[in-house]
């Protein structure tokens, strides 16, 4: 089992497309076993996103995630990582393909709706920077077993 972080950015949770997205991850039979709705100071931004210091688009970047509240999700499930960024598509929505979030909600790169870890190390790196361990909450399913086949 990994857990992953999701991030519903300011465009999705202000297009009203928040409800969608969870659905997609547990339609999917991924777990959500964290969430909170909060404003992103520019201090978690930066710790975020350290690794595109320096790069022209960070302060943008920056402007762009601390400008409206973000939902914040912690999904659980086999190999969750690559799922979720399958569900999710490709960086820039015009060329994501229909089907995924980005696909059927966006319309280019920068203003993309979802951010998903990129790997099972960005995952637990991410995790700790959005969720204390007391904040995850681990909880069976019945259903699972429907799910892991």
């Amino acid at each position: 089992m990994q857990t992953t972080l999701i991030i519903l950015k300011p465009d999705c949770v202000q297009r009203g497309n928040m409800g969608e997205c969870i659905t997609r991850f547990e339609r999917k039979g991924l777990q959500v076993v964290g969430a909170k709705f909060i404003k992103v100071t520019e201090e978690l931004a930066t710790k975020h996103y350290g690794e595109h210091e320096g790069k022209p688009f960070f302060p943008s970047l920056l402007q762009f995630i601390t400008s409206s509240p973000v939902m914040v999700l912690a999904i659980r499930g086999n190999n969750a990582v690559d799922i979720c960024r399958t569900l999710i598509g490709p960086t820039n929505g015009a060329q994501a393909a229909p089907g995924t979030i980005r696909g059927d909600f966006g319309m280019n790169n920068s203003t993309n709706l979802v951010h998903g870890s990129d790997s099972p190390e960005s995952a637990e790196r991410e995790l700790a920077l959005w969720f204390s361990a007391d904040e995850l909450t681990d909880w069976h399913r019945d259903g699972q077993a429907w799910i892991d086949g």
